[in-house]
C-alpha cells in the first residue's frame, strides 16, 4: 500500500505529518512512502533525508494523490486537491469535523475512508495516538514563553543590592493538557502560579506542579465521561466571575486555554475585568481560534485596552514547527499502525475497535 502526504499551506500550517524517522517506520511496517519535493525543506529537512530514510519523492502532487491509499495531513486539503481522492483511499488528520461538515460529507459520499484524530477517545491504548495531547503540551509551553517575552518585568523573585523584584503573579485559566504545561513552564521560570477549571479532578494535577487552584464555592464537577471539561451552569459562570474579578487585579500573566470540544469558546474573562488589571500586564489566548476566552481577543492582532496587552494566534504550533511535526508524525505513525492489517497489506477498519469506531467519520 501506498502512504503518503502533500505540503500544507505554508501561510497557515508549517508542520507535517510525516518525518524521515517515521519514513523508516513505515517501510518497516510494509508501506511504501511517497512524498513531493521539498516536502519539509522549510523546517531544514531536505529531500535526500527523506530518500534515505526510504522515501519517494515525486514532482507533481496531483499524482500522489491519484496513486495514494492513505493519505495522512495535518488539516483538510484544498478543494482542487480532495476532488482529486477516489473511492476507497483513505485520510487522516485533525479535520475539524464540526466546521467541516459539508467537505466531510462530500468525502463520505465518495465513500472515503475519513479520520479525524481530534475524535480519538481518551483511553489508556490510545495515548500514544493523542495529537491533542501532544501539541496542546507544546501550545502550553510556548504561550508562557511568548507571554514572558511581552511582559516587561522580571518574571522570578531577584533579591539584589539594590532592592528585591517580586515574582511574577501568573494565573492559568483552564488546566487540561495545555494549562498543566504552561503551569510547569511558569513555575519552573520562578513564577507565582494560579490555576482555574470547572473539572474538579485538576485541582490535584495543579498542586502537584506547585500551582496554587481557585475554587469556585460549591463547585459541581464539570468533566465529561471522556475527560474534557463540559459547559457549566449559569450559577456557576456567576460564581466564577466573582472569583476571577478579583484575583485578576493582581495578576501579571493570564494564560487562557479553556476549550469545550466542538464548540466556542466560552468568554470567560470580560472586558470590565481586563479594566481592572494593572497596565502592563499581559494575557495570552490560546482559545482564540475558536473564539477566544477573553472579550477582547482578536485572532493573530495583539489588541491593548488600559494597559492590559491581549494576544491570541491562529497557530501557535507555527512557532515551534519542528518539535510539533515530530510528535505529530509519531502519533499518527501509531494511529495508521493499528489501522493497518500487515498481513493482508490493507486497513482493516474493525468498528468494534473504540479507537477506530470513534474517529471514522461517515
Amino acid at each position: 500500500m501506498n502512504i503518503c502526504s502533500i505540503c500544507e499551506d505554508k501561510k497557515f500550517e508549517k508542520r507535517i505529518s510525516i518525518t524521515p524517522e517515521i519514513v523508516t517506520k513505515y517501510t518497516n511496517l510494509g508501506l511504501k512512502v511517497f512524498l513531493p519535493e521539498n516536502y519539509g525543506f522549510h523546517l531544514g529537512i531536505n529531500d535526500n533525508k527523506f530518500k534515505d530514510s526510504g522515501a519517494n519523492i515525486i514532482s507533481d502532487e496531483n499524482e500522489i494523490i491519484n496513486n495514494s491509499d492513505i493519505m495522512i495531513q495535518l488539516g483538510l486539503l484544498s478543494d482542487e486537491k480532495l476532488s482529486l481522492m477516489k473511492e476507497n483511499q483513505t485520510i487522516i488528520g485533525v479535520l475539524n469535523p464540526y466546521n467541516n461538515k459539508d467537505k466531510i460529507q462530500a468525502l463520505s459520499n465518495k465513500k472515503i475512508n475519513t479520520f479525524s484524530l481530534e475524535l480519538l477517545p481518551r483511553i489508556t491504548r490510545a495515548q500514544s495516538m493523542d495529537v491533542l495531547s501532544s501539541q496542546a503540551n507544546l501550545a502550553g509551553y510556548k504561550a508562557v514563553i511568548e507571554s514572558f517575552a511581552t511582559f516587561e518585568k522580571a518574571i522570578p523573585m531577584m533579591m539584589t543590592a539594590a532592592g528585591t523584584i517580586p515574582a511574577a503573579k501568573v494565573l492559568v485559566i483552564g488546566a487540561g493538557v495545555a494549562g498543566l504545561q504552561a503551569i510547569a513552564t511558569a513555575k519552573r521560570m520562578g513564577a507565582i502560579v494560579f490555576a482555574t477549571d470547572v473539572r474538579m479532578a485538576s485541582k490535584e494535577q495543579v498542586e502537584s506542579l506547585g500551582g496554587k487552584f481557585l475554587m469556585v464555592d460549591g463547585s459541581e464537577n464539570l468533566e465529561t465521561e471522556g475527560g474534557y471539561a463540559k459547559e457549566a451552569s449559569e450559577e456557576f459562570k456567576i460564581k466564577q466571575e466573582e472569583l476571577l474579578s478579583e484575583t485578576l487585579k493582581k495578576i501579571d500573566v493570564v494564560i487562557c486555554t479553556a476549550l469545550i470540544q466542538g464548540k466556542k469558546a466560552p468568554v470567560i474573562v470580560k472586558e470590565q475585568m481586563i479594566n481592572n488589571m494593572q497596565a502592563g500586564s499581559v494575557i495570552y489566548d490560546l482559545a482564540a481560534i475558536q473564539g477566544g476566552n477573553t472579550a477582547l481577543t482578536k485572532v493573530d492582532e495583539i489588541v491593548e485596552k488600559n494597559g492590559v496587552i491581549i494576544m491570541g494566534e491562529k497557530n501557535i504550533l507555527n512557532k515551534l514547527p519542528v518539535s510539533a511535526s515530530s510528535l505529530y508524525a509519531k502519533n499518527v505513525f501509531n494511529f495508521v499502525s493499528n489501522l493497518y492489517d500487515k498481513e493482508s497489506n490493507k486497513i482493516n477498519i474493525n468498528l468494534e475497535d473504540e479507537i477506530i469506531s470513534k474517529t471514522i467519520i461517515k
